[in-house]
């Protein structure tokens, strides 16, 4: 015991000893997380208990189950889904919900992994956080589902006829959110490594579920999974943050844990080892690609290994750093000579733990099948060359820096880092490890800094990558219109299904329909609705976070400082506003972010400045975005956005090698752009398919907005476009590379001037001080510059486009305006985002419609957009959208039910900030000329908000759909089938 954190007149170890329902089995400080750790057991129920009491106000509680997966029907899935649908003390349907509309969580979700399922909540407020502690433990623990079937039926899959006439259908939310799922090769992959690398385990079955095997679920199973696993004994209770550990541990005690005995637990729920293989194995599957997009250089050829298990820290570690160096790095060995060898275009992989057994994977994308003996040959004959002759060192220590920095730092955006940490032990406490063992990471830190110069990361090449027979080599192979079979051969299989029933069967699932949808639009009593406990108005400060900035000039550059304390770390970001570039010029913009950093510079190679640059500091990186002029209707900033943290002591590293990449990158090497060009296009690819909704958002809005016209043409549906086209020609027509090469290097010389500079920084007075020393240089290192300037102009017009994709499901986006309407922007327009998108939206689009998600928002720029996720619908979404005003226009509710909306809007508003996200609120907040006053007039209106001003936004909801724009990405025989609501029907992917 190194230290123990004081808490009130006795230490926090001796008040928990007291608490004689609980037995303390280990007690630690933790000093990577400057955080006391307490491990327990629940004495009578065998929960197991981790406490981190430190001084962090964003508090954190988890329980989660270990729930290996018996087949692959989803079934910890669905009952994660479903445990949130009502409980004994909360009998409403969607307890989540409610909270999501009424809580002031800063994290508010449950998750179901290959092998555990968690449900995690963080709140700042004491009172909302006991509040969502109780309505989580009384979910998981006394569901509702005992009583009501029909949330399986909501939740899992359900026949689905209005009428005898109509055809058999099936729907269920997590059968639509796992169709989408699967329409990924990134995912089919994913899953089908585990079941090939796992055949005798529990991880050789889908815990998310296979929709050819959700509707094999019972109810009865259903119920049996949650009787067998949601026992204490099973259960796995996190509690960080600052709070009085001894009242929350006494609690649980006397309102859940007490009521079960450790001995009742059904199962023994441990995940055996899979056995060794005794020689490599060799598997193929297929993916789905539109007939039009054919099979040459469409597979993924993939060689993966097992390695050893999520227990041993080092081997935890030590993989993420060999990721870093084979794969992730820019001239990453391994990397570089599969593509060399013109084995694939784009190379992936890496080390997936999580899980028991972590494994390995090297994945070659977009090559042909016929080269998989070439692959094998040189994955294997690279690492051999690599164990025997060495690894570079240089990247070995870039990676072990790069991921040391990242863990010190513990920036995971939005998440509480809190959650994270939970996560993080459960990849050791899960499989009866112990919960600390990689939280406490310096001394791992320590040893492989040390084992670099020892030959250590080459031996584990050689244990686990070479000499290792677990290994699975897996191809995954186009399968032109497969969509449209599996389609074809469900419906042909429902028709026989329902001609072998009998007019009673057709008559008990016709009302099995009625009486589901009854249900799902009889509203929860008021009584039950109060159950639900929440905060009121008056709980909530009605003085808004002030904007935390200063403008300020240094050497002839506008500085944007945010004066926060960053650890030692600064936050840096150096802005080119886009104007500089002609119109017809911007998606070279785009392309520039892609290819600077990534090709050589007069001093370095490409893969040795990426060492440089993580040996040196957290990271540099480029992005393209937009800025909209809340001032100027119609306009925007666009900039293109170096940024990098840093140790203030390394700052003048980062301005030299910002310079070296952004004047002296050396472009004309055509073999390497072409690599570029690949991977980029790729990975856009793969973005647009993890991000369907979002894309189709972005193109409808780009209909009519200037700023999207902008965005679509740097990284969305036309940015991929553009791509595509670029690589076609680029592999086609010799003379277009030195076009491209000096369109390239003119839109360089263009937009890095020293006249097209603006700084934000986040950092303290001590790390301004070292940026005033450091900017002068910068500057001048830049050309000056013609100061030409290039405003935006495009034709605005509907397209409303259906495009075509292999996936089984829909993303269906209605966007618009309320521009020159005569309505102004309101703060209530946030409130009603919450009530779209967990009341209307929620409970048509996802209750009924069986979407996996919906999202909505109308901004202060006077846009607005909605849509679906994952959605099996087209047209009935269409329709639900245009229902929007008439719903508003009828707008009713108890005071109680608008409270909640309000606190789930000031939730969203208080989201706790990091240091890093605070200094890009500053930078948005002064090109977007946004004030404390409006800020502070926004809040007070979300606060003072009646119904009768949610139903005077139906005029502005109202001129948002007349703008028209409709933009639909999905399921290719869905999109042709609703053609009437398109003006233009084409392939996503050419």
């Amino acid at each position: 015991m190194e230290r123990i954190v004081d808490m009130s007149d006795r230490s926090n170890l001796e008040k928990l000893k007291d608490i004689t329902q609980y037995r303390v089995l280990k007690e630690t400080y933790i000093e990577e997380m400057n955080s006391q750790g307490v491990i327990l057991e629940h004495v009578k129920s065998g929960a197991r208990i981790f406490l981190m009491s430190n001084d962090d106000d964003n508090k954190v509680f988890c329980i989660g189950f270990r729930t290996p997966p018996e087949d692959s029907s989803g079934l910890p899935h669905i009952l994660e889904h479903s445990v949130l649908e009502g409980s004994e003390k909360f009998p409403v349907k969607d307890p989540f919900v409610e909270l999501v509309k009424g809580s002031l969580n800063t994290f508010l979700n449950a998750m179901t992994y290959p092998d555990k399922t968690v449900y995690p909540v963080a709140s700042c407020n004491d009172k909302d956080f006991r509040n969502l502690m109780d309505v989580y433990m009384d979910g998981v623990l006394h569901p509702r589902i005992y009583r009501e079937p029909k949330i399986f039926l909501q939740e899992g899959w359900h026949y689905e006829m209005e009428s005898p006439e109509d055809d058999l259908t099936i729907n269920g939310v997590v059968y639509n959110e796992m169709k989408g799922a699967f329409s990924s090769p990134e995912s089919v992959l994913d899953r089908y490594t585990r079941a090939v690398l796992f055949p005798d385990n529990s991880y050789a079955n889908e815990s998310g579920g296979d929709p050819a095997f959700i509707p094999e679920l019972t109810y009865e199973q259903f119920i049996r999974f949650h009787q067998t696993y949601y026992h204490p004994a099973n259960s796995y209770i996190y509690l960080y943050g600052d709070m009085d550990m001894e009242e929350n541990l006494r609690w649980l005690d006397e309102q859940y844990l007490s009521r079960y005995d450790r001995k009742d637990c059904p199962v023994d729920s441990s995940i055996p080892l899979q056995k060794p293989f005794t020689e490599p194995v060799q598997r193929e599957i297929t993916y789905s690609v539109t007939p039009e997009e054919g099979t040459e250089k469409k597979t993924y050829l993939s060689v993966n290994t097992v390695v050893g298990t999520d227990l041993d820290p080092k081997l935890y570690v030590a993989f993420q750093i060999l990721e870093y160096a084979l794969i992730s790095a820019p001239a990453a060995p391994l990397k570089q000579a599969l593509i060399d060898a013109g084995l694939g275009e784009d190379i992936m992989g890496g080390y997936e733990s999580g899980i028991l057994q972590p494994y390995f994977s090297v994945i070659a994308k977009n090559a042909d099948k016929e080269q998989k003996a070439e692959f094998l040959i040189a994955v294997k004959g690279t690492l051999r060359r690599l164990a025997d002759q060495g690894i570079d060192r240089k990247s070995l220590l870039a990676g072990l820096n790069y991921y040391e920095f990242r863990y010190r730092e513990a920036d995971y955006g939005s998440a509480p880092k809190g959650l994270m940490y939970g996560l993080w032990s459960m990849d050791s406490w899960l499989y009866d490890g112990d919960p600390l063992m990689h939280l406490e990471y310096q001394e791992t830190f320590d040893f492989l800094k040390q084992a670099v110069d020892q030959g250590y990361f080459e031996g584990l090449i050689r244990q686990y990558l070479l000499d290792n027979p677990h290994e699975a080599v897996i191809l995954v192979t186009p399968e032109p219109g497969k969509t449209e079979r599996e389609d074809e051969q469900l419906a042909n299989m429902l028709a026989e299904r329902k001609a072998s029933m009998t007019p009673e069967v057709i008559e008990a699932v016709v009302r099995g329909t009625r009486e589901l949808r009854e249900y799902q639009e009889e509203p929860s009593s008021q009584e039950d609705l109060e159950k639900i406990p929440m905060l009121g108005r008056e709980d909530i400060s009605r003085q808004g976070a002030q904007l935390q900035y200063t403008v300020k000039e240094e050497a002839g550059v506008t500085v944007l400082h945010t004066d926060l304390f960053t650890s030692g770390i600064g936050y840096l970001k150096i802005l080119f506003n886009t104007d500089r570039v002609p119109v017809e010029d911007l998606p070279y913009v785009g392309l520039l972010k892609a290819v600077l950093g990534y090709v050589d510079t007069e001093q370095h190679t490409y893969g040795d400045l990426s060492s440089e640059i993580f040996l040196n500091s957290g990271g540099l990186d480029f992005s393209v975005t937009s800025f909209v002029d809340l001032e100027n209707r119609g306009q925007f900033t666009g900039a293109f956005v170096v940024n990098a943290k840093v140790l203030y002591e390394k700052l003048d590293f980062v301005f030299h090698t910002v310079t070296e990449i952004l004047t002296r990158s050396k472009l004309d090497n055509e073999k390497r752009l072409g690599e570029i060009l690949d991977e980029v296009r790729s990975r856009s690819r793969m973005r647009l398919d993890d991000s369907a909704h979002a894309a189709a958002v972005s193109r409808a809005s780009s209909y009519f907005s200037p700023t999207s016209a902008f965005n679509e043409m740097v990284g969305g549906i036309g940015y991929y476009h553009f791509l595509e086209d670029v690589a076609k020609r680029y592999g086609s027509e010799p003379g277009y590379r030195k076009e491209l090469i000096a369109k390239l290097k003119e839109t360089i010389g263009r937009l890095f001037t020293a006249d097209n500079l603006l700084v934000g920084y986040t950092a303290d007075q001590e790390g301004y001080a070292v940026l005033r020393r450091e900017l002068g240089d910068f500057k001048a290192s830049l050309p000056a510059g013609d100061q030409a300037r290039y405003p935006f102009a495009f034709e605005p017009g509907n397209r409303n486009e259906g495009f075509m994709t292999a996936s089984q499901v829909n993303y269906v986006a209605r966007c618009g305006s309320f521009a020159g309407s005569g309505y102004a922007y309101t703060g209530a327009l946030k409130v009603l985002k919450v009530i779209m998108n967990y009341e209307y939206l929620w409970s048509n689009l996802r209750v009924k419609g069986g979407a996996y998600g919906c999202m909505s928002s109308v901004g202060a720029f006077m846009e607005g957009y909605f849509v679906s996720y994952r959605d099996p619908n087209l047209a009935n979404t269409n329709a639900v959208y245009e229902g929007i005003p008439e719903y508003l226009r009828n707008f009713s509710i108890e005071e109680r039910d608008m409270t909640k909306y309000v606190i789930g809007t000031i939730s969203d508003i208080d989201a706790p900030m990091s240091p890093a996200v605070r200094g890009s609120r500053s930078v948005s907040a002064y090109l977007s000329h946004v004030t404390d006053e409006m800020i502070q007039k926004e809040r007070e209106e979300v606060l003072d908000v009646t119904q009768e001003d949610i139903r005077g936004l139906a005029g502005i909801i109202q001129a948002v759909l007349e703008t028209g724009a409709l933009c639909v990405v999905g399921n290719g025989q869905k999109i042709r089938e609703d053609e009437a609501l398109f003006k233009n029907i084409q392939n996503l992917y050419h």
